[in-house]
């Protein structure tokens, strides 16, 4: 079952014979919709990420036109595209071909004063020692068969005082997962590490590195992804392969209803301690920036 097949069959639209791409757009041009991706957005932004008036990346992790940025496991490339649109060198990893064609090309419309894609994973980069003042490795380490060995290779390209922004699951919400995500969730190309949060500390601490701050964020995307798991079984969805290519739009509708009261929710001031506390409870991520001495 397809992501279309599956919010058809949520939506009630399983006999509607308009296409799929017409149903998703007069969806999202609905009263009131909240796509769940801006949502995330928002709710990142209000967490300290992708913060452009101060050029940081997240708050304590600035990035200039000076640095020499490494971006492992890019994915759709965020992290790298803020980057460059701030000037600074780029390089860029993934081990979908794909991703990293699309997003040399975009890349390639910022002021970037220098970029370069690799299709590796990143076990052993083919960069030099000491290259990079900054190293961003996000949501990487729970699917690599030796986090401590790819831990001591992104140490080994920083350069003496590079600041690492390193991210992973937190323990809580993936521990409570497996009582109803399904079992590829766990298994490979998927996360088969979790990382208790001692235990995350102790692997940026063994590969030379120190910790310069610790955080965590992400309570929206949690709970989103507990009701995406129980809405696909409630489909019967089959849900096999790599989860961030498997959950993409469209989404179910109780998503969209989801994001839209969280939005309409953290827009309010009073509502930043609240979600401050939440995002402490149950993170989606634990958060390390960590120096190279």
């Amino acid at each position: 079952m397809n992501q279309f097949e599956l919010f058809r069959r949520l939506a009630g639209l399983q006999g509607d014979p308009r296409d799929d791409e017409t149903i998703w757009r007069e969806a999202k041009q609905a009263p009131g919709f909240v796509d769940s991706r801006n949502c995330g957005l928002i709710d990142a932004v209000q967490s300290g990420w992708y913060q452009s008036q101060s050029d940081e990346l997240f708050k304590g992790f600035p990035v200039g036109a000076e640095d020499s940025v490494l971006d492992v496991g890019c994915g759709a490339g965020g992290a790298t595209l803020f980057c460059a649109n701030r000037g600074a060198a780029v390089t860029f990893t993934d081990v979908v071909a794909e991703k990293i064609e699309s997003l040399r090309q975009r890349v390639a419309r910022t002021p970037a004063r220098h970029s370069e894609g690799l299709v590796v994973d990143s076990t052993r980069l083919p960069l030099a020692d000491a290259c990079m003042t900054r190293v961003i490795s996000m949501e990487v380490l729970e699917h690599v068969d030796d986090p401590q060995a790819f831990m001591c290779e992104l140490a080994r390209v920083g350069q003496s005082g590079a600041l690492y922004l390193l991210a992973v699951p937190d323990p809580v919400g993936e521990q409570m997962q497996r009582g109803f995500a399904p079992d590829s969730y766990f298994q490979s190309p998927n996360h088969i590490h979790i990382f208790e949060r001692e235990q995350f500390g102790q692997l940026v601490l063994n590969a030379g590195l120190e910790i310069v701050e610790r955080s965590s964020f992400g309570f929206f995307w949690t709970v989103w992804m507990f009701m995406y798991w129980v809405l696909a079984k409630h489909a019967g969805a089959e849900l096999e392969g790599a989860s961030h290519d498997i959950v993409q739009p469209p989404y179910p509708p109780l998503l969209n209803d989801w994001a839209k009261l969280w939005q309409n929710l953290i827009q309010m001031p009073e509502a930043a301690p609240m979600k401050q506390a939440l995002d402490q409870l149950l993170p989606k991520s634990q958060v390390i920036i960590a120096r190279k001495p």
